[in-house]
């Protein structure tokens, strides 16, 4: 007997198409990235001297107080609060006119500010590199660092301007129609798993 919806003529209702998604990092693997960027910084640095995190909101401020942690696990001189703090770049990226509604974040500098240090910008996804041109405008108006150098835990490609990362997690070749999900528990809950996905675009 056929069904009501196609004996009238009508068809089902389709559900929505999942969304395909694949885990890149776990958060082993987020973990041991972090700590090979902290070992990193402090070679790059020949120690811990004038350094200073500022992580970009929103996961790049939580990844910069991890980077901050493990940093002081390694050289007891460090301390992680004195040396971490947000920079938000709301008001200086160029896609304002086409996000309006994009919330500003907290500018939070270490006590001992930047003029003079050694500023490593931290943010989970590199693309474009607008982020990190409105974080170097955003730079210019708190001080002069001696040095400013980039760790991301994600690269993935397509760049826009002519920016790299010094630190890089992990670089993740992708289309530009996919999406990179990067998931801390600072930002998605006490109860979210860590992790790195793709999500392949529609």
């Amino acid at each position: 007997m056929a069904s009501t919806s196609a004996a009238s003529g009508e068809h089902p209702a389709s559900a929505p198409a999942p969304t395909s998604s694949r885990t890149v990092l776990s958060a082993a693997d987020i973990d041991r990235a972090l700590t090979r960027i902290a070992y990193e910084i402090l070679e790059a640095n020949k120690g811990p001297a004038n350094l200073v995190l500022l992580g970009i909101p929103r996961r790049g401020y939580p990844l910069a107080q991890r980077l901050a942690a493990k940093l002081a696990a390694t050289d007891p001189r460090i301390e992680p609060a004195a040396i971490t703090g947000q920079l938000d770049v709301t008001m200086f990226r160029d896609d304002l006119a086409r996000q309006p509604t994009r919330a500003p974040q907290r500018t939070e500098l270490p006590v001992s500010g930047i003029d003079g240090k050694v500023v490593v910008l931290v943010d989970d996804v590199l693309y474009s590199g607008r982020t990190i041109r409105a974080a170097l405008d955003a730079l210019v108006d708190l001080g002069r660092p001696q040095a400013v150098r980039l760790a991301v835990l994600v690269d993935r490609g397509h760049r826009e301007l002519p920016i790299r990362a010094d630190h890089v997690g992990k670089n993740l070749p992708t289309s530009s129609s996919e999406k990179v999900r990067v998931r801390l528990a600072e930002i998605d809950g006490p109860g979210t798993a860590d992790e790195v996905v793709i999500e392949a675009g529609a």
